[in-house]
């Protein structure tokens, strides 16, 4: 009997560590996100080194949390959301114009949940829809933000 309080107690101590890198949820789709302050757009055309990836017009919009941490320069707290959204970009009458919407990324601040891509959760959905795209999130995405650690891992910046 004594053997096995033992054992349930090292359980206990030692379980949450060793879940602690794992995704313990998926992360949720940003309901109403092009009602929170848009941070930032940028267009990549062809020629570019990411175009293949992420060629299109890029507008990027901060939930108020995340708004705050851009604002400071701070590190994000935990329910901080950025999204990335991706469309296509067509030319029409000498304008770049919005296309088609290619993918809605998300990046959700969650230290416990995700801890294991620097305390990010990250996930993409296919254009109008809710048809997940992210089945490795260290490599397809976390890969190339941990070049961003410095900033919490956030390529975007707050530009007053």
């Amino acid at each position: 009997m004594r053997r096995l309080l033992v054992l349930l107690a090292a359980f206990a101590l030692f379980a949450p560590l060793a879940l602690a890198g794992s995704t313990a949820r998926p992360v949720r789709y940003p309901e109403g996100y092009r009602a929170w302050t848009h941070v930032k757009s940028m267009v990549i055309l062809p020629g570019h080194p990411l175009y293949d990836a992420f060629g299109g017009i890029h507008h990027i919009y901060a939930n108020p949390a995340a708004l705050e941490a851009l604002r400071r320069g701070s590190p994000f707290p935990d329910g901080a959301v950025l999204v990335f959204d991706l469309l296509e970009a067509r030319q029409e009458e000498g304008a770049i114009v919005e296309g088609a919407r290619k993918v809605v990324g998300v990046m959700e601040k969650h230290a416990r949940d995700f801890a294991a891509t620097g305390g990010w959760g990250f996930e993409a959905f296919k254009g109008d829809t809710r048809q997940r795209l992210v089945t490795d999130p260290a490599k397809a995405c976390f890969a190339c933000h941990a070049a961003q650690q410095a900033s919490d891992y956030v390529f975007s910046r707050f530009r007053p």
